[in-house]
């Protein structure tokens, strides 16, 4: 299992990863525009990404987006995007993902990383908590670094 931060050369991946994660989330599967998407938020800095690879093949992917405290001062980065493939699931690759996107905003002295998910995916709440998200109201999560 390998972490590695995706550029523009890994398109061709991330195009598949972004569709089957749109998928998940019951939206019909359209790779051109998943591809374009993807090549948009690369090529123009927009995000940061991060795959999964087990034995060279991309199994998941964390998209960050940055925002920024008004109050603090200081860069927060948003947990958009987390995807792993089905049969990969169980494995670790979200943990990993998950951690290397905080390693990330705390090597760009960022105030934390935020995410949401809906209620009823509770094995993703499970696994945000476990890694020290802490639940807030509406379900919000924030993880301070």
């Amino acid at each position: 299992m390998k972490i590695v931060q995706a550029t523009i050369n890994d398109l061709d991946a991330l195009t598949e990863l972004f569709d089957l994660y749109r998928l998940f989330y019951e939206q019909q599967s359209d790779t051109s525009g998943a591809r374009a998407f993807m090549n948009e938020r690369l090529s123009n800095g927009e995000s940061v990404v991060f795959m999964a690879l087990d034995n060279n093949e991309a199994t998941g992917f964390v998209q960050l987006y940055p925002s920024f405290s008004s109050v603090s001062m200081k860069r927060t980065w948003v947990l958009n995007d987390l995807y792993v493939k089905e049969k990969a699931r169980g494995k670790g690759f979200g943990e990993k993902l998950i951690r290397e996107a905080i390693a990330f905003a705390e090597g760009t002295e960022a105030k934390g990383v935020l995410l949401e998910t809906g209620k009823e995916n509770v094995g993703a709440q499970r696994l945000y908590e476990k890694i020290g998200f802490i639940k807030e109201t509406n379900h919000f999560y924030f993880f301070s670094v």
